[in-house]
């Protein structure tokens, strides 16, 4: 499965902020044929997209298996899901959602013997966590959406030692990125920030500007992401989420950053309901397995980060 002529990738959730992102790089390493893009959303929504895109409601099993059986499809990237912010508005849809469309994957994964990539997130841990997370620290996590990432990885070990499953996930901290809007998640305010300092518009920030949170430029996720799937099989000790290294600072210290570089920008601090959530997350992640399992190592910085944020929106 490491030649590009072997790669046959199935994007889930494809349209969103990870999935576009992922979806370009999947193309560029493995060919545009090998890729095929799937979301929710009516095929005449990304007609002339210049990707290959099926429509799918990960809850539908069937037309799953038959997108997956009819294209010999061998790696799934399982991105579908509600995050923390809308799955605690409608906590059901967000369980039945994130749990019945990754067992989905993993039943078919056990029939056709395919491959998973399946995130998990920082938000598995709890305010019992302390400022930094290990690999091993307790899940105790305050969320719906936590609880099904809790739940996804202790899935992910089950189908992988009672069933051989190769699944393989990342607990993603707060992704930064220009090219997609995020959707719901308490760590958008890291990316909102930067769209109204660009457009020289004031920023309201929905946490308080203590907030210190594990962050992370979305190319950093997605080398990782590369990394940790074309690692051998043999050397990877953990399956649901592997510990990243992540960029930790507090919202004031990113509105400082970004005022440095655009002179006159301005933002408040109003937390809402969010704050809850984001109280309840460790200040950083120590990512020191995935650094000897695999080798990972975070490229970008708070300052080099922002400079191609800014750089990128001004465009």
């Amino acid at each position: 499965m490491g030649e590009s002529g072997n790669r046959r990738i199935l994007i889930t959730g494809a349209l969103g902020q990870i999935g576009m992102e992922l979806l370009d790089a999947l193309q560029t390493k493995f060919g545009a044929e090998n890729v095929i893009a799937s979301d929710i959303r009516e095929s005449e929504d990304v007609d002339n997209s210049g990707f290959r895109y099926e429509k799918l409601d990960v809850l539908d099993s069937e037309r799953m298996e038959s997108i997956i059986r009819d294209n010999n499809i061998n790696e799934v990237y399982h991105l579908a899901a509600l995050l923390s912010a809308t799955g605690e508005k409608n906590p059901q849809l967000c369980w039945t959602i994130n749990m019945d469309g990754l067992m989905n994957v993993l039943e078919l994964a056990r029939k056709y013997k395919f491959r998973i990539f399946a995130p998990s997130s920082i938000a598995v841990f709890g305010a019992d966590v302390g400022k930094i997370a290990k690999q091993d620290s307790p899940l105790n996590p305050a969320t719906m959406y936590g609880i099904t990432k809790v739940a996804g990885e202790l899935m992910a070990d089950y189908y992988h030692s009672a069933h051989g499953v190769d699944i393989r996930g990342l607990r993603y901290p707060g992704l930064i990125s220009w090219k997609v809007m995020p959707g719901g998640g308490t760590t958008d305010y890291a990316v909102e920030i930067f769209y109204k300092a660009v457009a020289s518009e004031n920023y309201s920030c929905f946490v308080n500007r203590q907030t210190r949170l594990p962050m992370m430029y979305m190319d950093d996720a997605i080398k990782a992401t590369l990394q940790l799937m074309d690692a051998p099989s043999e050397s990877l000790s953990v399956r649901g989420g592997y510990n990243l290294p992540s960029l930790n600072f507090t919202a004031e210290e990113l509105y400082h950053k970004i005022r440095e570089k655009i002179p006159g920008f301005e933002c408040e601090f109003v937390p809402d309901h969010r704050q809850e959530y984001a109280d309840s997350w460790p200040d950083e992640t120590d990512g020191t397995l995935a650094k000897q399992e695999w080798g990972f190592n975070l490229e970008y910085d708070l300052d080099s980060m922002c400079d191609v944020m800014i750089q990128s929106l001004s465009k």
